[in-house]
């Protein structure tokens, strides 16, 4: 049995974070994984210069409203479910992937939650699980999904 796992960021969607950077004109906020490769500190990071800034969950979600698939990423996606399943498996978060996973025609997509004060304030961010995207693809070994090559970055 295959399944074919992909990242979100990157490949099927522009960077949440550096879209926001740009809108918001806060270009520390560009910084992603590949400059800070311990996600929970840059996590943390991200938070505090939200809260510096007095901008919270609204504001990115405006952003993400404007934000397009990647040209052709919905046609593949349709074209591969269609000869099999397809999970994305993502560090972004749920209140995020929401309306860029109806832009895509509503994949499954395994990724993180944030934490919000009823002010919309991101107080913090609760994880999946420990190195999500590998734990996850062990996983599917471990029910019988065969191991294979990816094209994508990460996997």
């Amino acid at each position: 049995m295959n399944i074919v796992c992909l990242d979100l960021e990157g490949v099927l969607v522009p960077e949440i974070w550096i879209a926001f950077a740009e809108a918001s004109g806060i270009p520390e906020l560009k910084r992603t994984t590949r400059d800070e490769p311990d996600y929970d500190k840059l996590m943390k990071w991200r938070i505090g210069i939200l809260k510096e800034h007095g901008l919270g969950l609204k504001e990115i979600q405006a952003t993400i409203e404007k934000i397009d698939p990647m040209p052709g990423a919905k046609e593949f996606l349709d074209e591969l479910r269609s000869l099999t399943q397809v999970i994305i498996i993502s560090d972004t978060f749920s209140q995020f992937a929401t309306p860029l996973m109806k832009k895509l025609g509503w994949p499954t997509i395994f990724c993180n939650s944030l934490e919000v004060a009823p002010d919309g304030e991101i107080t913090g961010f609760k994880m999946r699980c420990e190195k999500s995207k590998l734990t996850t693809v062990k996983a599917l070994q471990s029910i019988g999904y065969q191991e294979g090559l990816s094209p994508v970055p990460g996997f």
